[in-house]
């Protein structure tokens, strides 16, 4: 009798398949950096990111407050401490070195941009002066990293008080729901109303937070680990599957800008709600088995150190060498791979195991 998805993930929260789902939304962004921007959807790889965060996080703390009917919003922040911050500002530095020391060619770093990656404020510093400028080479996709930081300091707060004013899971869906289309109706705002740039609109935490909101929506609501009134599997492979494949494939071909400003982010992170369940129910079935493969799992252990790094490692192999850009490409995901190796086994592995001693549920 095959496991279910529940059985496996009631042990330390291993889900089946989402080890191979932060890996291969790893390659779209990379493939996306690496040459391929205009074939590959790199902002749909950060979609799936930010949904799978909200997911898994929501996860965590619905099944700590069902076991102990609370919280520890200590134990959480400092889990997420040791889990961001060592790679975080290791890079960070290894970047800014780097740059000052003249290894490559860059405008010089401003004292405002330095001050706001490390405040985890690159997002807004992006919106306000631009991606070039003050910045060390490489280090623009800490945009993204600022908006799940927002998003790890304020969602906590929120959702504990939904558990606490004793909500049901139907109520804090539709609140969060509501929130979605609070920040779509946001975005409509800035693009129609007051003409925003793109760049406010796609790297702006009050204006993203809702591709993380969608995954928490999944994790609150029709949970497929936690919950077994999920749709039945003639409605996920006959209604829900071929809905949600709609909506992503007129995300990623439509093409109009303020489409792309407004609706596309809504439609992918709505879009991806029953692939995530179907990649989660049918994790041992052909395809999906793919995302449970060794070589899937051990690189979305690396993910997060291959993510932070690979920018860098890409903007050096096209600054120091003069080679053809699919060459470039290959040593560029090589050189992520053994740095994304080295970070896990020396900082996120061990820091893995302190982690756990703070984990209640």
């Amino acid at each position: 009798m095959t496991e279910s998805p529940t059985a496996k993930a009631s042990s330390g929260l291993h889900i089946p398949s989402l080890d191979g789902l932060r890996a291969a939304s790893f390659f779209i962004v990379f493939l996306s950096h690496a040459g391929l921007k205009g074939k590959v959807p790199g902002y749909f790889g950060l979609s799936v990111f930010f949904f799978l965060s909200g997911y898994l996080i929501t996860t965590l703390l619905r099944r700590e407050f069902d076991r102990y009917a609370d919280i520890s919003l200590r134990q959480f922040y400092l889990r997420r401490v040791l889990r961001i911050f060592p790679p975080f500002y290791l890079v960070l530095l290894a970047a800014y070195t780097v740059c000052l020391l003249g290894l490559w060619e860059s405008s010089p770093l401003t004292p405002g941009a330095v001050v706001a990656q490390l405040a985890h404020a690159t997002n807004y510093y992006i919106v306000r002066n631009g991606w070039w400028t003050g910045l060390a080479p490489g280090t623009w996709v800490y945009w993204s990293l600022a908006v799940e930081e927002h998003f790890y300091l304020v969602f906590p707060l929120l959702y504990l008080w939904l558990r606490r004013r004793g909500f049901s899971a139907n109520r804090q869906a539709t609140i969060l729901v509501g929130l979605c289309a609070l920040i779509l109706l946001w975005r409509c705002v800035l693009v129609f109303g007051l003409h925003a740039p793109k760049d406010r609109t796609y790297v702006a935490s009050d204006t993203r937070v809702d591709s993380i909101l969608a995954g928490c929506l999944l994790a609150i609501w029709k949970n497929p680990v936690m919950d077994r009134d999920g749709p039945s599997d003639r409605d996920l492979l006959t209604k829900w599957l071929p809905l949600g494949a709609l909506m992503l494939g007129t995300s990623l071909v439509y093409r109009r800008p303020e489409f792309e400003q407004t609706l596309r982010y809504t439609l992918q992170s709505f879009g991806l709600l029953p692939f995530f369940v179907a990649a989660i129910r049918y994790y041992d079935k052909p395809l999906v088995s793919l995302l449970e493969s060794r070589v899937a799992k051990y690189l979305g252990l690396l993910s997060y150190s291959m993510y932070l790094t690979h920018t860098s490692v890409i903007y050096g192999f096209e600054s120091w060498t003069r080679w053809p850009e699919p060459v470039r490409a290959v040593a560029s995901l090589v050189t992520v791979v053994l740095l994304g190796t080295l970070f896990y086994y020396a900082i996120e592995k061990p820091l893995g195991r302190l982690r756990k001693r703070h984990a209640r549920a």
